[in-house]
């Protein structure tokens, strides 16, 4: 699989499972059955409630832990410097190994404006050996550039909402300048109709392959990483299986024309969003 490198040297799958709603022995089996579809990169977090589960499939699966990245998020309620800790350290035991490949503050909360503190955390986790990597959710530009201007330290990674109705061009640049990993959270558009454009369906037509997997293209040749998620091994693998085709830029410009002027799937905005 194509991979992606991070500021600080590490590489990361170009796509990822997402595991937002996948808890109990069934759902372990689904991310076990991801595991052996080939996917490497399991995203999770501690508001989803299924730590437990994501690393009991590692340990049930025949794929080393060496060979898996597992990224987790911090919660908004635990944005102090020591409860990121102590968060951090919980998420690690619940996981059952011995350190997180990515760690994520979820999202900014800036009207808490404790996102420094918690990101002084995450790099103190870094240095100790509890986290590998570290990132963020949901953040605006101007967040990041906070936590550069006071730390010196910028994100890995920023995890966002991104798929046709919402690409988010200006973050993106910013992302690109800055050489921060865009992720894509809800990248198939969450069920909410993106599937059923009828650009995406003639461009599935015209390559052969699946609608999810033109917009997984799509995301890709934008130079995002997507984390599609599914409890069906077929699903599984047709996300996976993007890297053998190529969007021709005139298709690609048909899809982005799909971009609403706020094509939030969702009420959260980073500006005024709480995960509290």
């Amino acid at each position: 699989m194509s991979q992606h490198t991070l500021l600080d040297g590490y590489q990361m799958p170009a796509v990822g499972f997402g595991t937002a709603g996948l808890r109990g022995i069934e759902d372990m089996r689904r991310i076990e059955q991801a595991l052996s579809n080939g996917y490497r990169l399991l995203d999770t977090a501690y508001a989803y409630e299924n730590e437990g589960t994501v690393g009991q499939a590692i340990r049930n699966s025949s794929v080393a832990r060496d060979q898996v990245t597992i990224q987790s998020k911090l919660p908004g309620r635990d944005h102090s410097y020591g409860k990121a800790l102590r968060t951090i350290e919980e998420s690690i035991m619940r996981l059952g190994v011995d350190y997180i490949d990515v760690y994520l503050i979820h999202w900014p909360n800036p009207k808490e404006n404790r996102y420094i503190d918690a990101w002084k955390a995450l790099i103190t986790a870094r240095q100790t050996g509890l986290v590998r990597s570290i990132g963020v959710c949901n953040f605006l530009p101007k967040h990041i550039e906070r936590l550069e201007a006071e730390t010196g330290v910028l994100p890995v990674v920023n995890q966002i909402e991104m798929h046709p109705y919402f690409h988010q061009p200006v973050t993106r640049q910013f992302h690109k300048e800055k050489g921060i990993i865009t992720q894509a959270w809800s990248p198939l558009g969450a069920g909410e109709g993106v599937l059923e454009e009828a650009v995406i369906a003639a461009l599935a037509s015209k390559y052969a392959k699946s609608s999810g997997q033109i917009v997984l293209r799509w995301l890709f040749q934008l130079g995002a990483l997507p984390l599609p998620k599914s409890r069906h091994s077929v699903r599984q693998q047709d996300n996976l299986n993007i890297f053998d085709f190529t969007l021709s830029r005139d298709d690609m410009d048909s899809m982005s024309v799909l971009s609403r002027k706020d094509g939030r799937l969702f009420d959260q905005h980073p500006e005024t969003f709480s995960d509290i």
